[in-house]
């Protein structure tokens, strides 16, 4: 895949979660707009699906041959983890200040005194997403 392709794939991507979205959240609440989110969404996830399968499937114009598949696959294997430790990082990251942070304003809306103490437990939570992060680097910093 050319640098210019992995590119339109990246754009077609991302288009295809922020256009729904978007519709989903402008406009006035009924049920015909949430049947039409979901058909739009549906719609762009499975184009992009498409488009994907598409550019994967094709042949590659360059020499193939040249590339030994062992160091391919380790390289992919690679960036999988360094994808999964970020995100997964992350996504527990969240849930951790989604309960923190909740029981933190519990409590300092009837004791304003433990705002301190509070905010040390959220920000143990995002601790958890930046240690996942420079996990991934030091992932990608070895391929």
């Amino acid at each position: 895949m050319t640098l210019a392709t992995k590119i339109i794939f990246i754009i077609a991507l991302i288009l295809s979660i922020i256009i729904p979205f978007g519709y989903y959240l402008i406009g006035e609440k009924n049920k015909k707009r949430y049947k039409r989110a979901i058909g739009v969404n549906a719609f762009f996830f499975f184009g992009a699906f498409a488009l994907a399968s598409i550019m994967m499937l094709s042949p590659d114009v360059q020499a193939a041959g040249s590339v030994t598949s062992d160091s391919g696959f380790a390289t992919g294997m690679g960036y999988i983890a360094a994808a999964l430790v970020t995100g997964l990082s992350c996504i527990g990251g969240g849930i951790a200040v989604a309960s923190a942070a909740s029981a933190a304003l519990g409590a300092i809306s009837e004791d304003s005194s433990v705002l301190g103490k509070s905010l040390i437990f959220v920000g143990l939570a995002e601790g958890v997403c930046l240690y996942g992060l420079i996990i991934s680097f030091m992932i990608l910093g070895n391929l």
